[in-house]
């Protein structure tokens, strides 16, 4: 999997997490999975956490999707 880039942080007030795609609003996490997410971004890649977070990871179907039959067809 690529390395995810250009994600930041903020925390606002006690219990407020916006998370920032190359300058742009991309999540807001609120109570436990606001806490949830700063106790993980300690201790793994803070990266891949708000790609997660976001929902911008890749989901694993990338290559089955690759060898479906409407995709293996020749236009010509």
């Amino acid at each position: 999997m690529a390395d995810a880039e250009g994600f930041e942080y903020t925390v606002r007030g006690d219990a407020l997490v916006v998370i920032t795609h190359h300058g742009r609003a991309a999540a807001r996490l609120r109570g436990d999975a606001a806490r949830t997410f700063l106790s993980e971004v300690e201790t793994s890649d803070p990266q891949l956490l708000m790609a997660r977070a976001t929902g911008s990871s890749k989901r694993g179907n990338e290559r089955a999707a690759k060898m479906h039959p409407r995709n293996l067809r020749r236009f010509t």
